[in-house]
C-alpha cells in the first residue's frame, strides 16, 4: 500500500517496450521505489524471530503455495502492503484464506512481521521483492482467488503516470492469474487515476465491473488512518472491484 503521500519519485528510466509474452526479468519501468526509513528495534526483533517462518524468498519457478502455507487454501495476492495495517485487519477477518503479500519497503515488512506475531496471523506469508517478477515467475495462470491493490503510488505528475502500476499490459498479466469467478480490488483516494484505473480495467477482455461503475467499499477492507484524516478532508477514496469471466 505505497499511500499517495509519499511524493519520492526516482529519476526517469528509458521507455523501454514490453515484449511480448512471458519474458523472464524483463527490463521495465519500475513502479515503485524503495523508500527511505528506518526499521524500529520492534521490526527488527519482528525480522529475526518471525522471519525464518513468514518471509517467502523470491524464485524464478513457482513454489508449492500448500507446502509453504501448510495448507491447501485460496490464495489472495496483495500488491504494495505499505506498513500492513489492512493487510494484517483483512487477514483476521478471512483466516480461511492464505495471503501473498509483496512489498518492497523494509519498514513496511517488519511492520507486517510485527502485526502477526501481535495478532497470531498464520495465513500470511511475505515476499520483500517486486511483485511484477513474482507474478510472472512464481504464479501459474489460473492460480490466485484474489488481487488487492491499495492505493498504488499515484505518480502525481504527468511525465511520471507511465509508472502507474494499473497499466494494460500489467492488469493482463494479474487477470490471467486469476480463477475465473476470482476477483481484482483496486483502491486510490487519487481521482485522475480512479479513472484511469477504471478505463484500463474496463478495457481487460478477461474482467468484469462488479458495479455499474465504481463499487462501494467492500467491508472487508478497513478505512486506515491515513484514509481517515483525508476524508475529514473532504478527500475522496475511489474502490474498483472487477471479477475474472
Amino acid at each position: 500500500m505505497n499511500q499517495s503521500q509519499d511524493k519520492t519519485h526516482a529519476p526517469d528510466a528509458p521507455e523501454i517496450g514490453q515484449p511480448p509474452g512471458e519474458v523472464p526479468h524483463p527490463r521495465v519501468i519500475r513502479t515503485f521505489v524503495r523508500r527511505a526509513g528506518r526499521t524500529t528495534l520492534g521490526q527488527a526483533r519482528a525480522f529475526e524471530t518471525l522471519g525464518p517462518q513468514f518471509l517467502l524468498p523470491f524464485q524464478d519457478t513457482p513454489p508449492d503455495l500448500a507446502a509453504v502455507f501448510g495448507r491447501e487454501a485460496p490464495v489472495i495476492l496483495e500488491i504494495g502492503f505499505g506498513m500492513g495495517e489492512a493487510t494484517a485487519h483483512i487477514a483476521g477477518l478471512m483466516p480461511e484464506k492464505n495471503f501473498l503479500c509483496c512489498e518492497v519497503h523494509e519498514p513496511g515488512v517488519g511492520a507486517l512481521l510485527k502485526r502477526i506475531g501481535e495478532n497470531a496471523l498464520g495465513n500470511i506469508r511475505i515476499l520483500q521483492h517486486d511483485a511484477l517478477e513474482v507474478v510472472d515467475q512464481m504464479l501459474p495462470l489460473g492460480s490466485l482467488a484474489g488481487i488487492h491493490i491499495f492505493f498504488p503510488d499515484p505518480w502525481h505528475k504527468l511525465r511520471h503516470n507511465k509508472r502507474r502500476l494499473i497499466q494494460p499490459p500489467v492488469v493482463a498479466k494479474l487477470a490471467a492469474r486469476l480463477a475465473p469467478g476470482a476477483y481484482l480490488h483496486c483502491a486510490t483516494d487519487w481521482e485522475p487515476y480512479a479513472h484511469q484505473m477504471m478505463t484500463v480495467l474496463s478495457a481487460e477482455p478477461l474482467l468484469a465491473n462488479t458495479a455499474t461503475d465504481f463499487a462501494p467499499r467492500p467491508a472487508y477492507r478497513p478505512l486506515t488512518k491515513f484514509e481517515n484524516r483525508g476524508l475529514r478532508l473532504g478527500h475522496g477514496v475511489w474502490d474498483l472491484v472487477f471479477i475474472r469471466r
